[in-house]
C-alpha cells in the first residue's frame, strides 16, 4: 500500500486532539506549558504534571497524584461528563488474574469466526523505541471501520448483539489491554460497503498519565485505501488530524508514519493486530509475563515459580504436571481448554505453533452422561432448552491424582475450570471430574466465575448430588472403600483384648456355617466386625480393593504383616449396602451436612428476598399512607378555612 504525499506547511499542535471535533492544544508562556483541553466552547487548564517517576507494577499503577483543574464553563452550555484516566485502571482490577484478561481478547477473535477468520496469532515482539517485550494478537476477521474501532475503544459500548457469543458488555477490550500492559496500540483495516479503510487508535495510560489528562482521549487516525493508497480520512480539520498522528508516533512503540503503515503488511484485505506494550511488572520489578522459560508458551511468571520454591515429592511432581495445576500458570495449556467444541477451521497460534484442543471428557474413565434440566420461571420451551449434559467420570490417572472438580463453560467458553463442589478434606470424589456447559447461569464481566443467583446455587446442588452418587456407584472401580462400610481398627476400639480373645468374638459374631478362612493371625488380630453377620458384600470384592488402594481414607490395617487375604468364603452375592458400626449406633456423614447446609442457605435466601419485598411494599404503603396524611391535611384545612368563611358570613347577616 503506497503513501499519499503529505501536504507541505501543515501546523502541528504539540498534544494530541480525539478523533471528535474538539481538540486538545498546548502553549508556552513564559517557558512553562499550561495544556488547554477544549470541550465545545468550555476550556480547562491543567497544571503542568509532577516529574515523580510512575510505578510500573499495576496494583501499583493507579496511586497518582490527580492534577487539579480549572474548569471555565460557556454560557448557554451543558457541562462535559469526563472519565478520568484513573477509571481505565481500576476498571482493569476487575481481572485479578492475567491470563482472565488475556482470555478475553482471544474470545473476540474467536467471535469473529462468523466474519470469516481463520487463525488468531498470539507471539511475543519487541517495542523498537526501548527493546522492551510487548504483546502482539492478530486476527484475520473481518476488521473493524473507522466507527467501529472507535466503538471498540470506548467505554461500555458492545456492537455483539448474538446471543451465542461471550461478550455482552463493551468492557472487555479496555479491562483486559490495561491489565496486561499501560499502554495499546490498534490496526484495523476492512472493507465494507464497497470501501477500504484501515484505522489506528492508540489507547495509552503512559499518555494519559504523564500529560496531566483529566478525561480520556484516544488519539486516532483513519485511511481510505479504496484507490489503493492510503488517503487520510479528515473529520474535522487536517491540524487535528496530523495532531493525533503526532501524538501516535510520540506515545507508541513506532517513531515515523512508514512504521506505523508497515504494520497493516501482514494484516491482508481485512483483519485486526493489537499491540500492548510497556507490560506490567510484579512486586519484585520483573515482567509479569514469562516469555524464556518456554519459546512456545507465554508463562505467569509468579505463578510458575510458587510451585518450585521448595523441593517437592514424586506426588506432588505429578500432580502440578496435570493440566489442573498447569492451567494456573502455562497459557498453552490454559488455552487448550478454554473452549468446549473443537474448532474445524480456526486455530489458536501460540508463539508459531498452533494450541491443541482438549477436552478432558474425551479421556475420563467409565464416563456417564447426566441429564440436568434447571428449574426456573420461564415458559416450557426454555426450561427444555436449557436441559444440560453433564459428562462424569474417573481421570486416567486415577486412583494415583486425586484431581477432582467439573469444567464448566458458558457459551463455548471455560468459566470454572476444575470447581470442586464437595467439601474440603472429603476424599469422596477423588479423581472425579465433570464437563458441562452451563448457559443457563449468567457469567461474571471478568468470566472467571458466576453471578451467585439463585439458578448458581441450585446448579451447584445438584452438581454435588451428580458426584455423589457416580461415586456411591462407581469409586469401587477405581479401589475405594463404597460409602458407609465402616471397618475399623480394632486396636482402637478394644486395646486391652488379646487376639485369642478376639478370634473367639469374631467367630461368635458368624452364623452357623459361616467362617472367614485363609487369614493370618496378625489380619485376625486388626479386623473389628459388626455385631450382625455381614451378609451384603459381593463374594467376588477382593480385600486388596477395599484397604490397598491409593487415596482410600478409611482403610483398615490388614496388610502390616500379613500375606495376601483370600477371598471371605459364605457371604451372599449383591450389591454393597450400608453396614451399621460398631457400637450398633447409626452416622451422619459430612456430606449430608453439607447437603442439608446448602438447603438451608437457600432457604435463607428466599426469606432474605420475601423480606426485602416486603420491606419495599412497606416502604410503598409507608409512602401511600403519607400522602393519605397529606390530602387528609389538606381536606381538613380546606374544610377548616370553610367553616370559618361560613361562620363569617353569618355573622354578615347578623350584622
Amino acid at each position: 500500500m503506497s503513501l499519499k504525499p503529505d501536504k507541505g506547511g501543515m501546523d502541528v499542535v504539540e498534544i494530541a486532539s480525539s478523533d471528535d471535533e474538539e481538540g486538545v492544544g498546548m502553549r508556552r508562556s513564559n517557558n512553562q506549558q499550561v495544556q488547554t483541553h477544549k470541550v465545545g466552547q468550555q476550556s480547562v487548564e491543567r497544571i503542568p504534571p509532577s516529574e515523580k517517576p510512575l510505578s510500573r507494577s499495576f496494583w501499583k499503577a493507579g496511586g497518582y497524584v490527580i492534577t487539579p483543574t480549572k474548569l471555565s464553563p460557556a454560557p448557554d452550555q451543558l457541562e462535559h461528563a469526563r472519565v478520568h484516566p484513573k477509571f481505565l485502571h481500576s476498571n482493569a482490577t476487575s481481572h485479578k488474574w492475567a491470563f482472565g484478561a488475556i482470555a478475553e481478547l482471544l474470545d473476540n477473535a474467536v467471535d469473529e469466526i462468523c466474519n470469516g477468520a481463520t487463525f488468531v496469532k498470539l507471539d511475543r515482539i519487541d517495542n523498537q523505541k526501548d527493546n522492551s517485550p510487548a504483546l502482539l494478537f492478530q486476527d484475520d476477521g473481518g476488521g473493524m471501520d473507522p466507527e467501529s474501532v472507535r466503538k471498540c475503544m470506548s467505554l461500555g459500548y458492545s456492537s455483539k448483539k448474538s446471543n451465542k457469543t461471550i461478550g455482552q458488555y463493551g468492557n472487555g477490550f479496555k479491562t483486559s489491554t490495561m491489565r496486561l500492559g499501560a499502554d495499546v496500540i490498534v490496526f484495523s483495516r476492512t472493507s465494507r460497503n464497497g470501501r477500504a479503510t484501515q484505522s489506528i487508535g492508540l489507547l495509552s495510560y503512559t499518555f494519559l498519565r504523564r500529560t496531566g489528562q483529566d478525561d480520556v482521549i484516544v488519539p486516532m487516525v483513519d485511511f481510505d485505501i479504496s484507490d489503493h493508497w492510503a488517503e487520510p480520512i479528515i473529520y474535522s480539520s487536517e491540524e487535528d488530524w496530523s495532531a493525533n498522528l503526532k501524538t501516535i508516533l510520540e506515545w507508541s512503540p513506532f517513531a515515523s508514519k512508514e512504521e506505523l503503515m508497515q504494520q497493516f503488511e501482514d494484516i491482508g484485505p481485512h483483519g485486526t493486530k493489537v499491540i500492548i506494550y510497556n507490560l506490567w511488572l510484579n512486586d519484585e520489578g520483573i515482567f509479569e509475563l514469562n516469555f524464556d522459560d518456554d519459546d512456545e508458551d507465554i508463562r505467569l511468571r509468579d505463578e510458575a515459580n510458587r510451585g518450585s520454591l521448595s523441593k517437592v515429592t514424586k506426588r506432588t511432581a505429578e500432580l502440578q504436571s496435570h493440566i489442573s495445576y498447569r492451567i494456573r500458570y502455562s497459557l498453552r495449556a490454559y488455552a487448550s481448554i478454554l473452549y468446549l467444541r473443537k474448532f474445524t477451521n480456526f486455530q489458536i497460534i501460540l508463539r508459531g505453533k498452533p494450541v491443541q484442543q482438549f477436552n478432558i471428557a474425551d479421556e475420563l474413565k467409565y464416563p456417564k452422561v447426566v441429564i440436568y434440566k434447571p428449574q426456573h420461571n420461564t415458559a416450557l420451551k426454555e426450561i427444555l432448552e436449557a436441559s444440560v449434559e453433564t459428562t462424569l467420570g474417573f481421570i486416567k490417572e486415577a486412583p494415583a491424582l486425586g484431581v477432582s472438580g467439573f469444567n464448566v463453560y458458558n457459551k463455548n467458553r471455560l468459566i470454572r475450570p476444575f470447581w470442586k463442589v464437595t467439601s474440603d478434606g472429603s476424599s469422596r470424589g477423588d479423581g472425579v471430574v465433570g464437563v458441562l456447559e452451563a448457559n443457563f447461569i449468567e457469567p461474571a464481566h471478568d468470566k472467571q466465575d458466576f453471578e451467585r443467583s439463585s439458578l448458581f446455587i441450585r446448579l451447584e446442588t445438584k452438581l454435588k448430588q451428580m458426584l455423589m452418587d457416580y461415586w456411591k456407584s462407581n469409586c469401587h472401580l477405581m479401589g475405594y472403600q463404597p460409602p458407609g462400610l465402616r471397618v475399623q481398627n480394632t486396636q482402637k476400639e478394644h486395646p486391652a483384648q488379646s487376639p485369642v480373645g478376639h478370634a473367639a468374638h469374631v467367630q461368635k459374631e458368624f452364623p452357623a456355617k459361616q467362617h472367614i478362612v485363609g487369614l493370618a493371625p496378625n489380619t485376625k488380630k486388626a479386623m473389628n466386625l459388626d455385631h450382625e453377620p455381614i451378609s451384603s458384600l459381593p463374594a467376588t470384592l477382593r480385600q486388596d480393593e477395599i484397604n490397598e488402594q491409593p487415596g482410600n481414607r478409611f482403610r483398615t490395617s490388614f496388610q502390616e504383616e500379613s500375606p495376601p487375604v483370600p477371598t471371605i468364603i459364605g457371604l451372599r452375592d449383591g450389591s454393597f449396602k450400608e453396614v451399621a458400626s460398631v457400637d450398633g449406633s447409626g452416622f451422619i456423614s459430612a456430606d449430608k451436612i453439607c447437603e442439608e447446609n446448602i438447603q438451608l442457605f437457600m432457604r435463607c435466601e428466599e426469606r432474605r428476598q420475601k423480606e426485602n419485598e416486603l420491606k419495599q411494599t412497606i416502604s410503598v404503603l409507608e409512602r401511600e399512607l403519607e400522602e393519605a396524611k397529606k390530602k387528609c391535611a389538606q381536606l381538613a384545612s380546606r374544610l377548616e378555612i370553610k367553616r370559618k368563611q361560613g361562620i363569617l358570613k353569618s355573622v354578615e347577616k347578623i350584622l
